[in-house]
């Protein structure tokens, strides 16, 4: 039902995730997010929602994450979440 890691935040808001492993010139799409659009909040009751990938996001799926509220990381921004050098998805 879209999602790939349920946890919760330190301040205990729920945490929805979504990851796409997507290589070469692969990228996630806007029907993509609008699957895990669908049931992050409704079904699966986020208060944060995102999708990680290892790739990168088309326009639309960005503009369809900022209309509904959902966070994106992209390859660089998941690396740097890793490597604890960039923010996590519910900063």
């Amino acid at each position: 039902m879209g999602a790939d890691v349920t946890a919760y935040a330190p301040d205990g808001r729920k945490i929805v995730l979504q990851a796409k492993r997507y290589g070469g010139t692969s990228k996630v799409t806007g029907p993509d997010l609008q699957r895990f659009g669908g049931t992050c909040y409704s079904v699966h009751g986020a208060r944060v929602a995102a999708v990680v990938t290892t790739s990168t996001f088309t326009k639309q799926a960005r503009e369809y994450a900022a209309h509904h509220g959902i966070r994106l990381l992209d390859g660089p921004g998941l690396a740097a979440w890793a490597g604890r050098t960039g923010p996590a998805p519910w900063h």
